[in-house]
């Protein structure tokens, strides 16, 4: 193994091992705090050894988006949460085929879905618990009336191999800076209160209310109901978590070492990182142009990119690079970019501490 990340071929990600510590720390730390259950999203780093450190610091169990992610994290976890709609046989009948050892739940807003995982629930006789997804503001998915939403809750409790552990929902629509989040939680919080208590008067308390995101994390207690918070970027954090204040800059574990590759048009210069490195993710809901930001040099942007380039934008700085010098860019987005590479490296400082896959990348058919 490369003893520096100077012997490292170049796109590669990079992760701060400190950082990432401290990360992880910190959520464990406000979980308990303030009495509530952390059940992160593996979508951000996709990977066991994320998880287990999660899990070593007081997790209860991983949230997972995809059926392969569901399959890799019950390798290290025995309560997963599905958190996303259990549409169509095939994708039901995964989830329903996860080892028995875990105890696994899905969320969902159909009776489509119901169905489906019901069937897949009952031919492979085993129990799947439901939370019933509501849309709080999201606009994405999730039932908006609550009469709705409770129907479909008694139809959950009505088969025979499902079981009703209470409601889910995703804040993404807050994105707004931390400090000026105070009125769309409040919003929130008496929209999930009323929920709560329209199930609570049907007699169908929800023993389980799951709701939560980065951007609203360390503001998560504000949410009455909320007993179980789901984040996921706050593992490796990003530009756009650092540009809402949801982390300060320093928390930004996770980096592109890229490559200077020329600098022979004046005013820029090019690294070896473009779209199959950053992706083309813009800010989401936060300020700053640009596709990344240099970890040293945060006004130093990716301005634009191909496929295999990136060209920093150099007008805002006196810094000019030397072809072969290498720089750290944190993207945008950084679950997007994990999703691009099959392998991790982390580093304390320059020196490579070790390395670890991206196992639950991609979907994995069984076909």
């Amino acid at each position: 193994m490369p003893q520096t990340l100077a012997d490292l071929e170049t796109p590669i990600p990079v992760v701060d091992l400190d950082r990432l510590a401290r990360n992880l720390d910190r959520a464990a730390g406000y979980a308990t705090a303030h009495g509530l259950s952390l059940r992160p999203h593996v979508k951000t780093h996709k990977s066991p050894v994320i998880a287990r450190q999660q899990l070593d610091r007081g997790a209860v169990g991983l949230t997972c988006a995809t059926t392969h992610e569901a399959e890799v994290m019950s390798e290290v976890c025995d309560d997963i949460l599905v958190a996303y709609p259990p549409v169509g046989a095939p994708r039901a009948r995964r989830i329903a085929r996860l080892p028995t050892h875990a105890r696994v739940t899905v969320a969902l807003d159909s009776t489509a879905a119901l169905q489906a995982i019901a069937a897949a629930a009952k031919d492979e006789r085993r129990e799947i618990g439901v939370y019933v997804e509501l849309d709080l503001g999201m606009r994405r998915v999730g039932l908006s009336n609550l009469d709705a939403a409770i129907a479909l809750a008694r139809e959950a409790i009505g088969r025979p191999h499902l079981r009703f552990d209470g409601i889910a929902f995703y804040p993404g629509h807050v994105r707004e800076p931390v400090a000026r989040q105070a009125k769309s939680l409040a919003t929130l919080d008496a929209a999930l209160s009323a929920a709560v208590e329209a199930f609570t008067r049907a007699g169908l308390r929800p023993t389980t209310v799951s709701g939560g995101s980065t951007p609203t994390l360390w503001r998560t207690h504000e949410l009455s109901a909320v007993t179980e918070f789901r984040p996921g970027t706050y593992v490796y954090n990003d530009r756009t978590t650092a540009s809402i204040e949801a982390c300060a800059w320093d928390d930004c574990a996770f980096t592109v070492l890229a490559t200077v590759v020329s600098t022979a048009v004046p005013g820029q210069a090019v690294i070896d990182a473009g779209t199959k490195a950053l992706g083309r993710e813009p800010m989401r809901g936060a300020e700053g142009e640009g596709f990344g930001a240099l970890l040293d040099r945060p006004d130093v942007v990716v301005a634009r990119m191909s496929e295999e380039h990136g060209v920093l934008d150099l007008s805002a700085t006196s810094w000019r690079p030397e072809v072969g010098q290498q720089v750290r860019v944190v993207p945008n987005h950084v679950c997007v970019v994990v999703h691009l590479n099959d392998v991790i490296i982390g580093a304390r400082g320059d020196v490579v501490a070790t390395t670890w896959p991206v196992t639950a990348r991609g979907r994995a058919f069984d076909l």
